[in-house]
């Protein structure tokens, strides 16, 4: 069997290839312009030393939370240049909120994303999840190298042809 007929077959149901298993980026155009919106969260773990400094604002680099939530919606805001086939986007929301986790140690991230348009929102609230994250991550580095980014996810999405969807 040849060679492009083994990757058709493998790409087969993979909406961002066309018929020669080229990536591209979806046409979204003859689809129905819906209000989209997302919920991502993520955790940051972290040594009870650095969890209080967090909380106390008594870290060197400033106020952690804040920064980071000003990171993580203009990392939403820039999905479309870090992930090479998402759309861009014309975002009506980006939100991003904190909880302390006390007993692990953690912060758990939450970021909101809406828009009014064609395709999803998913990607954006996941990055600006990462973002925030990674955001802290950087700040507090010189307390605790040993921190951990974990259970990154969607936890909810809504609009278009595929209505809502709730993990």
């Amino acid at each position: 069997m040849c060679q492009k007929i083994k990757r058709l077959k493998i790409m087969s149901g993979f909406t961002h290839f066309n018929e020669d298993g080229n990536a591209v980026m979806v046409d979204v155009g003859e689809k129905a312009e819906t209000k989209r919106e997302a919920l991502a969260s993520g955790v940051i773990r972290m040594s009870e030393e650095c969890f209080q400094k967090v909380k106390e604002g008594s870290m060197k680099k400033g106020d952690v939370l804040g920064v980071a939530r000003i990171a993580g919606i203009m990392g939403a805001k820039k999905t479309a240049e870090l992930i090479p086939l998402c759309h861009l986007l014309n975002l009506t929301k980006v939100e991003i909120d904190f909880e302390y986790l006390e007993e692990e140690h953690g912060i758990r991230a939450i970021c909101h994303t809406a828009c009014t348009g064609r395709t999803g929102v998913e990607m954006e609230a996941l990055t600006g999840v990462n973002t925030a994250l990674l955001t802290i991550y950087d700040m507090c580095k010189a307390v605790d190298r040993g921190m951990e980014i974990r259970e990154i996810h969607l936890l909810e999405k809504s609009g278009g042809k595929s209505g809502k969807w709730v993990r």
